[in-house]
């Protein structure tokens, strides 16, 4: 593509700019990064949830956005391209069967490779069923997540079942790949974080999480968000991809192969889902079960879109589901409940926020909310197991909800498309 061209595409995939938000500046991003931390270092003081911020639940909390954040960005480049992936799902548990099936017999890394292409044939059969035949993409992607689930309960019928040490339901045991801990660094922040001194106890368990029993292949999904951001925004591939999400037709005027660039974004998106797959196979659990994914596809379709179509906005919201699941596992009702007080205390945020935009009837409601926050976390000790299991998906709706008026997805995302048809 010509600079010219190149240019033209830009301006053409260009959001408006009294339609743009403000970009943050990384002092910004960093005062606010310190805010929060200090948010929820008085949120441990004040309910003894000294769990909170500690290592483990930093680092369970890494391990479990790594699968969400995988699908949404998997999603994320099917989307950029125009086409809503609803399938990642389905692609996970491709991801999720052959990453097991390959890892147990050839090693984990075979299995990571395996579940890969997986997913991609997932991604692939979505796009021969969305680009080519124009598939109303929904029904493409519902179709997927069904045929995902047959496929796989049917192989394993005669693959796992029939393995020592399997079953129908799940495989045998998969070797590990290698965890990372930084010698001396590890041990001193678990230390410092032990002590439970205010902010500086919090930020040595962040850091802690990050530097103990670290899996390689959470450092390669962690390395891939980088990644994506940088091919799909400072590549021509990337310009040429996202045109075809923004306006097909000005993009095939201009000399782009809109289906070729459609076609390798799902494939992308499939394979980026398979590896979310193959890591809860391999890495979280160490075998295949039928049903592990749990949704998870879901969450990080809702992650991707959280983060407003783009990278590190993705990359925050898996963290927070991730962090949301983690407290659920580890430290049950009382971390929770914990996080009561964490919503009443940014509801109140809320409330001064929109009293100074003079919203009244939105600080109003915020107010109110928020009283009933802090009169139930005082009143209560413990929260009901079922509010806690449904923690991470009331979550999930929480934060569709309050992002949803920011959000700005590719223009023709979703939309058919059929070659020549701006002639």
């Amino acid at each position: 593509m010509s600079e010219s061209t190149s240019t033209v595409s830009a301006a053409a995939i260009a959001p408006k700019k009294n339609g743009g938000s403000r970009k943050l500046s990384l002092p910004v991003i960093m005062l606010i990064i310190a805010g929060g931390l200090a948010l929820f270092s008085l949120v441990r003081v004040i309910s003894g949830a000294n769990d909170l911020t500690s290592v483990g639940q930093v680092s369970g909390a890494l391990q479990l956005a790594v699968p969400i954040g995988l699908a949404g960005l998997g999603g994320l480049w099917a989307e950029r391209a125009g086409v809503v992936n609803i399938g990642l799902e389905g692609m996970m548990i491709l991801g999720t069967w052959f990453g097991a099936w390959a890892g147990y017999q050839w090693g984990p890394w075979t299995g990571v490779m395996l579940g890969i292409v997986g997913g991609a044939i997932g991604g692939l059969l979505h796009a021969i069923m969305t680009v080519t035949f124009n598939v109303n993409h929904i029904v493409s992607g519902v179709a997927i997540n069904i045929l995902a689930v047959g496929v796989t309960r049917y192989i394993s019928e005669f693959t796992f079942a029939e393995a020592e040490g399997g079953s129908s339901k799940q495989s045998p045991r998969i070797e590990r790949i290698p965890d990372i801990t930084v010698p001396g660094l590890s041990d001193a922040l678990g230390d410092l974080q032990a002590k439970h001194w205010f902010f500086v106890s919090d930020l040595a368990g962040v850091l802690g999480g990050l530097v103990t029993n670290l899996s390689v292949l959470t450092v390669v999904a962690i390395l891939l968000v980088p990644a994506t951001w940088w091919i799909l925004w400072r590549t021509g591939f990337g310009l040429r991809l996202r045109s075809c999400g923004e306006n097909p037709v000005a993009a095939e005027s201009l000399g782009v192969n809109v289906y070729k660039y459609k076609y390798i974004a799902v494939i992308v998106s499939g394979g980026m889902a398979g590896l979310g797959g193959a890591f809860l196979a391999i890495v979280s659990t160490g075998i295949y079960q039928e049903g592990q994914t749990g949704g998870r596809g879901y969450i990080g379709l809702a992650a991707m879109i959280f983060g407003n179509w783009m990278p590190g906005g993705l990359a925050l919201g898996a963290g927070l589901f991730g962090f949301t699941d983690s407290l659920k596992l580890r430290g049950g009702a009382e971390n929770v409940h914990a996080m009561l007080l964490l919503l009443a205390i940014l509801l109140v945020l809320a409330f001064a926020w929109q009293l100074y935009k003079k919203k009244h009837w939105q600080a109003a409601i915020c107010l109110g909310v928020s009283a009933l926050m802090f009169a139930w976390y005082a009143l209560t000790s413990t929260l009901p197991s079922q509010f806690v299991d449904a923690a991470p998906y009331v979550t999930t709706l929480l934060v569709l909800a309050l992002s949803a008026q920011r959000l700005r997805m590719p223009k023709a995302d979703g939309m058919p498309y059929k070659k020549g048809q701006g002639k």
